[in-house]
């Protein structure tokens, strides 16, 4: 409410003490309230005590309904503000899992009734990325909201949701031995049953192809087939899922699988699970979890 608004109000006579009624001391009035009986002159004219405190609410009212329209203001332009917030937290884990170094890596969540995505934005460290900084585009890669520039794997992501009907999340790291792997241009074998919440019994590896281009995503989506997962060659690993949770736990399994595997082979040679042993681990995994959970896993 403007100050003006509310008129000039009379000055108190100057040296006439401000006398304190005992019933009102401490007494909270609204801005604006005539509140002479807890505030007055010995005259009886309004004091300069009550100016301050009249001043006062008109100043608090007046920050509190700025504060609103910020608000309101910020809820309007964060669209997708979830997904937004849950692309933060989940490439803060990245960084913190180390599943990716720097700045490398990306993490989108899609919104299959709008047909939108959020998609962490292009070179920026992940802790210092905010929701506001997180794009919004839709599945043509068209900037929604954002102002920022979009991943430059882009393409990457809105391909596995045009491919991967189920699709809700995409992961892509750069973590340590599915990197490994993928330089030395190896697919990622069932070592572990692990594998199997891929929804196949290997995770293909795609040819080189540049980084950021849609000769990438094709690559991509070429290899991966049936699997929920694929490595990059000489790149990293991409996973997707039913939400960014359980793309992002996929990730974490096939990283651990790629680690047995190493590890296994320099040894000696891995023991590799049967398709028909893989089989029956994915048939097993039907019933795994809580019901209703959706979990797929081990």
């Amino acid at each position: 409410m403007p100050v003006a608004a509310l008129g000039r109000m009379p000055k108190s006579t100057p040296g006439r003490p401000i006398r304190l009624c005992g019933r009102n001391l401490g007494r909270s009035f609204p801005p604006g309230e005539m509140c002479s009986a807890a505030y007055q002159a010995r005259d009886g004219s309004p004091a300069r005590l009550f100016r301050r405190v009249r001043k006062t609410g008109i100043i608090r009212a007046a920050i509190s309904e700025i504060k609103n329209e910020n608000e309101n203001r910020r809820q309007q332009i964060m669209l997708m503000q979830e997904e937004r917030e849950l692309v933060v937290e989940y490439g803060r884990k990245m960084s913190t899992d180390r599943l990716s170094t720097g700045t490398s890596g990306n993490i989108s969540v899609c919104n299959a009734e709008k047909g939108l995505m959020a998609i962490s934005p292009s070179g920026m460290d992940y802790f210092s990325t905010t929701p506001e900084d997180v794009v919004i585009t839709d599945l043509e890669a068209n900037i929604v909201d954002g102002v920022r520039k979009p991943s430059s794997e882009w393409a990457l992501h809105t391909a596995f949701y045009r491919h991967k009907p189920h699709a809700r999340a995409v992961v892509h790291t750069h973590s340590m031995y599915c990197t490994t792997f993928a330089v030395l241009g190896q697919p990622l074998r069932a070592v572990h049953y692990a594998i199997g919440d891929t929804g196949a019994a290997t995770v293909p590896c795609a040819p080189y192809r540049l980084f950021g281009t849609a000769e990438l995503a094709e690559a991509a989506i070429e290899a991966c087939g049936g699997s929920d997962a694929v490595l990059l060659s000489n790149h990293g690993l991409v996973a997707c899922g039913r939400d960014l949770k359980s793309a992002y736990g996929l990730a974490c399994n096939l990283e651990y699988v790629a680690e047995l595997q190493y590890r296994t082979m320099c040894i000696g040679t891995p023991n590799i699970l049967t398709d028909e042993q893989m089989a029956e681990v994915m048939e097993r995994f039907r019933s795994y979890g809580q019901p209703g959970s959706g979990k797929a896993g081990y």
